[in-house]
């Protein structure tokens, strides 16, 4: 890596990090479920994220690994989701010993509700960009991504 490349990364890594505290300690995630009446904590609320990106049913384990928690954290929270009826499991045809959890119609609508918020204040905080602009950051906010999430990956079983 040249100086120049360093020097805009050094210039970029302040903003990245800015992002990252926005994202995690402005309380958007609790501010979107007031918003729309969802009684949830926090790591519920990501069980139903999970289940909603991936749009379909998940087991236990492949849950905890998006999340990157413990198994055992995402069960505990999974028996509060299907006491509400939120989720609900099933069982695993490939393993009779796995369960697998999907969304009800419940949870799949605050599911929703919630991405249609957050998507509404982001494209209200993108609403004075060109689409062109728009399209460019999207594109390349995905790129780095899922660069950076495989350089972790490699890096990690180093």
């Amino acid at each position: 890596m040249g100086d120049t490349e360093t020097g805009e990364l050094r210039s970029v890594l302040p903003r990245i990090l800015q992002l990252g505290t926005l994202m995690n300690r402005s309380g958007l995630g609790e501010r979107a479920m007031r918003q729309i009446g969802a009684d949830l904590d926090r790591p519920g609320l990501s069980i139903l994220v999970s289940l909603h990106m991936t749009g379909k049913a998940l087991r236990v384990g492949e849950i905890a690994e998006r999340m990157q928690v413990a198994g055992p954290h995402v069960t505990r929270h999974l028996h509060v989701l299907e006491r509400r009826r939120l989720v609900r499991g099933l069982a695993d045809p490939d393993d009779r010993r796995a369960r697998l959890v999907e969304l009800t119609p419940e949870g799949a609508e605050i599911a929703d509700r919630y991405f249609t918020t957050l998507l509404g204040w982001f494209g209200d905080a993108l609403s004075g960009w060109a689409p062109e602009d728009r399209r460019t950051f999207y594109d390349l906010l995905l790129r780095f991504t899922d660069d950076f999430a495989a350089y972790l990956s490699a890096t990690s079983e180093e």
